[in-house]
């Protein structure tokens, strides 16, 4: 039986930058799945390793998972991680934002990744490993980013809750939440408007290697909640503390 690692939203951004950090650790399998809508970027990261095994599987839909599943079912191999790191998120009031992009980014973030985490949990053993990717914007409500940050308070949530469902398996679920990440994902998130971050974000925005690689300590050390880097900890604190009621008042002034 084969030991592999399943990664999702593995043609870029953090996702990519977690294959990368895999091939560097000292606990790779011997085998990693990377899935992703786009083939010819996971063909491109394929020749970084023989180890790389690149799916097309677009899991907006039940048949990308059904993709995933098909696979597990057929090649029965023992996963030691999964890492869940498709996502998305458009900026912009919810009554500026088309029907089917609230849509979406519900169905990715919040569905796909709880039923993938299903259908790999047969296949896990004790050891095994879930980082699911949340953000530091789940932590309170974001007006004009309301959607991307109430999925994401969602995987918190999700992840929680499962790894105490597993607590005693040896199996251990990991919520990692970053900040702005320099990714393609703020070009993408205002429709190309701006392909950096600017301001404060600029000052904070995370290296996706350096998450990447941290993140994997963190889980490897049965970490349910990580969040990466000093000014989102503090941010983490402040969410504590500060009323809901006023923090939103605070972000609209």
């Amino acid at each position: 039986m084969s030991r592999i690692a399943i990664i999702t939203g593995a043609s870029s951004g953090i996702g990519k930058a977690f294959v990368k950090a895999l091939l560097e650790a000292p606990d790779c399998p011997e085998r990693i799945w990377i899935t992703a809508r786009r083939l010819d970027r996971l063909e491109q990261m394929s020749s970084l390793s023989d180890k790389i095994i690149p799916i097309k599987a677009d899991l907006l839909t039940h048949e990308g998972i059904e993709v995933i599943k098909s696979k597990l079912a057929s090649e029965k191999p023992e996963v030691a991680l999964l890492v869940n790191s498709a996502g998305m998120g458009r900026r912009g009031n919810i009554a500026d934002r088309a029907s089917s992009e609230i849509e979406d980014a519900v169905n990715l973030n919040c569905i796909s990744l709880s039923v993938l985490s299903r259908e790999v949990l047969p296949y896990m053993s004790s050891g095994s490993r879930i980082i699911n990717i949340a953000s530091t914007a789940a932590f309170l409500p974001q007006p004009g980013f309301t959607v991307y940050a109430a999925s994401k308070s969602y995987v918190i949530s999700f992840t929680r809750a499962f790894a105490q469902e597993l607590k005693g398996t040896g199996i251990k679920v990991t919520a990692v939440c970053p900040g702005p990440v320099n990714t393609e994902f703020n070009s993408l998130a205002t429709d190309g408007a701006s392909s950096e971050f600017t301001g404060f974000r600029k000052l904070v925005a995370a290296d996706a290697d350096k998450l990447a690689a941290a993140s994997l300590k963190a889980s490897r050390r049965g970490r349910v909640m990580f969040v990466y880097g000093f000014f989102q900890k503090a941010l983490h604190v402040a969410s504590k503390l500060i009323p809901v009621g006023l923090f939103l008042k605070i972000f609209y002034r």
